[in-house]
């Protein structure tokens, strides 16, 4: 005789099937979700310690200027091919600004930034102060800046000042010091890390969910060199965008770095 499945079997089999599948997906989801709470709290633990830096050294961690007095200094700071050892560092120049790197130089306040607030002990793990090969802005994670909890998303600062309207990097309007966050690249932490709806969530809970106003926005390049976009309206050098971009909600493609306020 020959044997084989019932129906009966056959159907509990993929109601199994079914339980595991959806609680994979379920699973993958809280997951997810997870890692975008994650990315409020890491901005708020990093702007937190970088007030309490100011507060101890009076002085914006990588820009302080005698920071080598604390912590010692690398060989070569300013000049072409930058080393050090252990919590070794170099000095900025004191003007309030996240200062690249130079085009002589690897080291820059934008990673010893990082590095200066894990010597002073209020950031997590260890950093070089020195950029990546690639570029005076390359960052890479958890060597010159700090890993996210998300999936090959990182954090960067920089200097953006005013952004004028023929910016095409940049919705137009006034920046400052800020944090980028996404995925890792060949400059700041700023590749495509989030879908337009991750990112517009992340923007409505912490500001008023808008790209291109407040103190979380997107960036404006990506509406045009990476599409499905980021936001709603196409890149332009001649066309005040601030008012009038929305996050693309109905594009589901991972198209979105942030950008948040330092200041």
């Amino acid at each position: 005789m020959r044997r084989a499945f019932s129906l009966v079997e056959l159907s509990i089999v993929l109601v199994i099937l079914g339980l595991l599948t959806g609680g994979i997906l379920a699973g993958q989801s809280l997951i997810r979700a997870a890692e975008l709470r994650s990315v409020t709290s890491e901005y708020d633990r990093y702007t937190a310690a970088t007030k309490t830096f100011r507060d101890k050294y009076f002085a914006l961690p990588g820009d302080m200027t005698n920071a080598t007095s604390f912590w010692g200094s690398m060989t070569n700071c300013g000049v072409a091919s930058p080393s050090g050892t252990g919590t070794q560092t170099c000095n900025g120049d004191g003007d309030g600004q996240f200062d690249d790197a130079s085009a002589a130089s690897r080291t820059g306040e934008i990673f010893t930034f990082w590095q200066q607030l894990a010597n002073a002990g209020l950031a997590e793990g260890s950093y070089t102060g020195i950029a990546g090969a690639s570029s005076t802005q390359h960052a890479i994670l958890s060597q010159n800046v700090p890993r996210s909890r998300l999936s090959n998303a990182g954090w960067s600062v920089a200097y953006l000042g005013t952004q004028p309207i023929a910016q095409m990097a940049y919705i137009e309007g006034q920046y400052g010091n800020v944090f980028f966050f996404g995925n890792q690249s060949t400059q700041y932490s700023w590749g495509q890390s989030l879908a337009p709806s991750e990112a517009w969530n992340i923007d409505t809970k912490m500001d008023d969910g808008k790209p291109g106003s407040g103190r979380v926005r997107a960036m404006e390049v990506y509406s045009l060199t990476f599409p499905p976009p980021c936001i709603n309206v196409a890149v332009s050098n001649s066309v005040a965008l601030a008012n009038v971009a929305a996050y693309a909600l109905d594009s589901t493609t991972t198209a979105c770095p942030l950008i948040f306020l330092a200041d």
